[in-house]
């Protein structure tokens, strides 16, 4: 089930209303009603996988006691038997053919009869996100952060709570479980922000993405018949086109759960307005990043070791985080890739990090910051063909053509003129999100204090593009294959 389907939109009211109205004062049944509501949600792409969801739930539930209550190396143990089952299934679903094909290529490179075979498997949705909530739990009962549950329907809620459960965020049980054990309370004010979050998080998907999707596959799919402008406006799109998925998936999830009063935590906070590729990922996929800097890079040494060290380990989770996208070289170069654009950084050891929102109290950044926010978003751009590319060779062959001389004028790509459209969508949306930049989300404040006809005006155009660009069925997000 998509949250831009009319499918949703008659589940979410249906389960609102029974959350709300038929029961009171226990957050006992409110668990009870979202876990229901979750398992229903994810049926509706592949009832056979909801076993393996709760398998997993299951698993890291029994487990995360064990450890608890073991001594010495059981509690080990019990750890290694939650992550070798996880990233198992994980393995086999996602990898399995990579690694086949992989090593049936190496076979071939030194003379070999490669006698291997590929498996026709379906990818389980949301196995990368919900693999790494349960993940989380034990390690932190592991590191003793937390205590475990007792309660099996609280923990299942945390693991599947539908806003989440297919793309995220990542949630911590330190964040969400405390939630989940209190009683819900209504708020009016919460609701509405909820929806006004759900909206923007729609119009992201809806109206820039999906615009941006239509032209940036026909010039990705296309590429060798485009040189110059065409490919770099092809790469252009696809960077909104991205950013508009999954962060407007992002936006609709937290703007659901508030309706249920939950907050998730903050997976996006305005990446492309970063001064350098490491101020880009502290802004992008943020409960990924911090996942692996909590369960990955801190556990290596973090940046408490020497200069080399701290270069390793940087590498090491960028490729890891790169792996966990996909199946394919191109996912892991693209991690090594970014990488490498920190790496001046540790070795030089530059200033500190920005950690504050660029120009804070003022309307326009200074000169410095343009050129910061200019170079910044260009290497983006570049290293996102990476991502979106068939192969590396279709990567390195796109980015080759893109500076060629041969032929710059963009008005050969036959779309150009509907492109332009998408193109000139993007610019008043990248104004709300720069006078926004300081806030939650884009839409948290703006227009609160406008009259009503004037704001009620502007969620009506909103709402109207989003009409416009709507697909009926609804179209999928990019990070349901990982």
């Amino acid at each position: 089930m998509l949250f831009n389907s009319l499918s949703f939109a008659i589940f979410l009211p249906l389960v609102f209303c029974i959350y709300w109205f038929s029961i009171k004062n226990s957050h006992k049944y409110q668990n009870i009603i979202l876990l229901i509501s979750s398992y229903l949600f994810y049926s509706f792409w592949d009832w056979r996988f909801l076993f393996l969801l709760a398998f997993s739930t299951l698993l890291d539930y029994f487990t995360g006691l064990k450890i608890f209550s073991s001594q010495g190396k059981w509690r080990k143990i019990w750890l290694w038997i939650s992550v070798g089952t996880n990233l198992g299934f994980l393995g086999f679903f996602k990898y399995y053919n990579f690694f086949i094909e992989s090593f049936s290529q190496v076979l071939t490179s030194v003379g070999l009869q490669a006698n291997v075979s590929s498996l026709n498997l379906i990818l389980p949705v949301g196995i990368s996100f919900y693999t790494f909530h349960g993940l989380s739990y034990v390690f932190d009962i592991y590191y003793k952060r937390i205590y475990p549950t007792k309660n099996f329907v609280q923990y299942s809620l945390f693991v599947s709570f539908f806003p989440l459960l297919v793309a995220g965020p990542i949630e911590r049980a330190t964040h969400l479980l405390p939630q989940v054990k209190r009683l819900r309370v209504f708020k009016a004010r919460q609701a509405v922000d909820g929806l006004r979050q759900f909206l923007w998080g729609l119009f992201k998907k809806v109206v820039i993405a999906d615009s941006c999707a239509e032209y940036a596959n026909v010039i990705f799919n296309n590429s060798g018949d485009y040189h110059g402008m065409t490919l770099f406006l092809g790469a252009l799109l696809f960077t909104f086109q991205i950013y508009g998925d999954f962060s407007g998936y992002t936006d609709m999830a937290l703007g659901t759960a508030r309706l249920f009063g939950i907050e998730l935590i903050k997976n996006f906070n305005y990446p492309y307005f970063s001064r350098n590729i490491a101020e880009f990922w502290r802004r992008w996929h943020i409960s990924l990043s911090s996942w692996f800097r909590d369960y990955l890079y801190i556990p290596l040494g973090g940046s408490r070791v020497s200069t080399l060290k701290k270069i390793r380990n940087t590498f090491i989770i960028f490729l890891v985080s790169g792996f966990w996208h996909g199946a394919n070289w191109t996912f892991i170069f693209w991690g090594g890739l970014n990488a490498l654009f920190i790496v001046p950084d540790i070795i030089f050891k530059s200033k500190k990090p920005f950690t504050n929102v660029v120009a804070q109290g003022r309307s326009l950044p200074n000169i410095i910051e343009v050129f910061q926010l200019t170079s910044t978003f260009l290497i983006t751009v570049c290293a996102w063909i990476f991502f979106r590319a068939e192969s590396l060779n279709h990567a390195f062959t796109y980015i080759s053509d893109m500076f060629s001389v041969r032929d710059l004028n963009p008005f050969k790509f036959p779309e150009i003129g509907k492109s332009i459209v998408s193109v000139m969508l993007i610019v008043p949306f990248i104004a709300v999100e720069w006078i926004g930049r300081e806030n939650n989300y884009a839409l948290e404040t703006i227009g609160l204090k406008w009259s009503r006809l004037a704001r009620w005006t502007f969620y009506g155009v909103i709402i109207f593009f989003i009409g416009m660009y709507m697909h009926v069925g609804g179209s999928e997000f990019i990070y349901f294959q990982f």
